[in-house]
């Protein structure tokens, strides 16, 4: 029961932190205090993960339609979780700081699958399914030297910004948000926004905090888009009811 009750307190506390906690009764240290709020926001960051793009997958599956929704944006965006998470787990990071790319990988690849599937290639999407299973599988069972892993980690700064930047610019050409579900673009960029603090705090990783600055402002990008879309529309079905 002990052993039970010190791992479950690792998720949670530093072997540093459970000492000056419990044993010194220093319940005022500052670096232990920022150590387990990173711990904690990763973790309710990881809970969060869970259902962040369901809304969007949902949304798909119920209009049968993934129109509005830039496929290469999701693709790229599906490259940069994978190889965020492949690295993190290569490099033995904490998975406080890295579990919730797992959840939005599996996500963001039944979406893309949904997307290539409602566009009309059905077995397309069965052969990209199948040919991202294998490319994980190599990549996290220690064949992949990890340079190349933090090379396609390093990479994730423009693909993000690329990604983000190309469903923004589809946005703007449809003069809508279409089938892109809010609640999944606030959650991404209020979870990319909490990246920042505990990358720097749990991981030091420069390049994981560049491209999670850049992810927030890409996200935030997105996010003003959905509040200004969803604006125009809502006085456009008040002026249509207004004719009426």
């Amino acid at each position: 029961m002990a052993k039970l009750v010190k791992k479950a307190a690792l998720l949670l506390f530093t072997k540093e932190c459970i000492e000056e906690y419990f044993d010194e009764f220093n319940f005022f240290h500052v670096g232990c205090f920022k150590a387990t709020l990173s711990k904690v926001l990763g973790l309710g960051i990881i809970s969060g993960s869970l259902l962040v793009k369901v809304p969007q997958i949902v949304k798909i599956l119920k209009n049968k339609s993934a129109e509005g929704i830039n496929v290469f944006s999701v693709l790229l965006d599906l490259f940069a979780i994978t190889a965020m998470a492949s690295y993190s787990f290569v490099s033995g990071f904490p998975f406080s700081s890295w579990g919730d790319g797992v959840f939005l990988g599996l996500q963001t690849l039944a979406i893309a699958v949904l997307v290539i599937h409602f566009s009309g290639n059905t077995v397309q999407a069965t052969a990209f399914f199948t040919a991202y299973l294998a490319v994980v599988s190599t990549a996290v069972s220690g064949l992949t030297p990890v340079h190349v892993l933090w090379s396609c980690q390093a990479m994730n700064i423009p693909i993000v910004l690329a990604s983000k930047l190309m469903q923004a610019y589809t946005n703007y050409s449809n003069g809508s948000t279409g089938q892109l579900s809010a609640a999944t673009g606030f959650m991404l960029f209020f979870g990319s926004m909490a990246r920042i603090f505990t990358s720097i705090q749990e991981t030091g990783d420069m390049t994981m905090l560049i491209m999670y600055i850049c992810s927030t402002l890409a996200n935030a990008i997105i996010v003003a888009q959905m509040l200004y879309y969803w604006n125009i529309d809502t006085t456009s079905k008040e002026k249509a009811k207004k004719v009426q």
